[in-house]
């Protein structure tokens, strides 16, 4: 059924391609549209070439599984090692394919504000959610991606109450999105005397980085306040107000920043934050109208929702919404996330092609 409804859409988009191909010969655009014509056609013609490169490695799939019968027993595990090679091939086409006949996300390039917060467990939620923030950090470092602290507060054991942290980078949100969730840790904290594994949680919240043109915040809506920053930073922390906290009015909402040298920087830190928060707030408002969307995605983004438990006796890390377990938690932890998120995002790739598929039925 895929594969006819799959025919459908790469038939339209070559009637698609012939319709600007035509415009562009007879129509007059100016250079901005001509360019964007340009681009269309160059997204089709990737599709395109993605759709014969699948039938190819599918031709060639077919081959090879039908040698089964008739090989000889000893090459059966060259075979074998084949298939398996081309159908991880043919997996990753389709993904590429599928993602590419989706409509673009406007939020996928957006840089993000990741929130952690502690839950259950005292002493230990903090620990672990200074685990986290390294994670994270670790891995925006592996991307290439700038990662700065900008709200912070610590528990007496060195861990983190709370942490908010801005990740500047392309693809920044596309990769993270799905981290927001209650993360559950199951180890021996180092509180405990008696050598008894204990469950904490810590919330995390991934938020795009939003513009002053997403939203428009009156200054007349804002409470700002200047204080002494407290924290590492030598005496200069102690003798200047150079910390500030802003408090949307409108909605109570407050976001703290700290973590610049001057009053200025942390301002318009807290503002990235605090619009960030708003935009969120304006997003979840509109999502909780869409209930049938929101019942296709992996998980709802909710922060009450458990998403992952890290096992630290079993060295595992499992991923709920996706029943996907690797015995790779130390890796995990230092920033080697990809494994689990290339999974997620494949995932919701293919929910959103299917749900791409059945509005497309329902129209015809």
């Amino acid at each position: 059924m895929v594969e006819q409804e799959l025919e459908k859409i790469i038939h339209s988009l070559v009637l698609r391609k012939r319709d600007l191909e035509k415009r562009i010969a007879d129509g007059d655009f100016d250079s901005q549209e001509i360019a964007d014509i340009g681009r269309e056609i160059a997204r089709i013609d990737e599709t395109l070439r993605l759709y014969e490169e699948k039938k190819k490695i599918q031709r060639e799939l077919d081959e090879w599984k039908s040698m089964i019968d008739e090989i000889e027993p000893d090459q059966l595990d060259e075979l074998n090692r084949t298939i398996d090679q081309l159908e991880k091939r043919l997996e990753r086409l389709e993904f590429e394919l599928f993602s590419s006949i989706l409509p673009p996300d406007a939020l996928e390039d957006r840089d993000v504000i990741l929130e952690i917060r502690a839950g259950a467990g005292g002493e230990e939620s903090a620990l672990f959610g200074a685990d986290l923030l390294r994670m994270y950090t670790r891995y925006a470092e592996r991307k290439g991606w700038t990662a700065r602290v900008v709200e912070a507060s610590m528990s007496d054991l060195g861990g983190f109450k709370s942490v908010v942290l801005e990740i500047e980078g392309r693809g920044a949100f596309s990769r993270l999105r799905f981290e927001s969730g209650v993360h559950r840790v199951q180890r021996i904290p180092v509180t405990e005397s008696g050598g008894r594994i204990h469950t904490s949680t810590a919330t995390v919240a991934i938020l795009p980085k939003a513009t002053e043109v997403d939203v428009k915040i009156d200054p007349k809506d804002l409470k700002v306040e200047v204080f002494r920053a407290s924290g590492h930073g030598g005496q200069h922390v102690n003798r200047t107000e150079s910390a500030v906290r802003i408090t949307h009015l409108p909605t109570g909402i407050v976001a703290t920043c700290q973590s610049e040298r001057s009053q200025h920087q942390n301002k318009e830190r807290a503002l990235e934050v605090l619009r960030a928060r708003l935009y969120e707030l304006e997003r979840r408002k509109q999502q909780s109208m869409i209930v049938e969307q929101r019942r296709e995605q992996i998980g709802s983004g909710d922060r009450s929702e458990k998403i992952r438990t890290y096992n630290f006796p079993q060295n595992r890390v499992t991923d709920h919404r996706i029943n996907y377990t690797t015995y790779r938690l130390q890796e995990i932890l230092d920033g080697d996330l990809d494994e689990i998120i290339d999974r997620l995002v494949f995932h919701e790739t293919m929910k959103r092609f299917k749900s791409l598929l059945k509005s497309i039925n329902a129209e015809v």
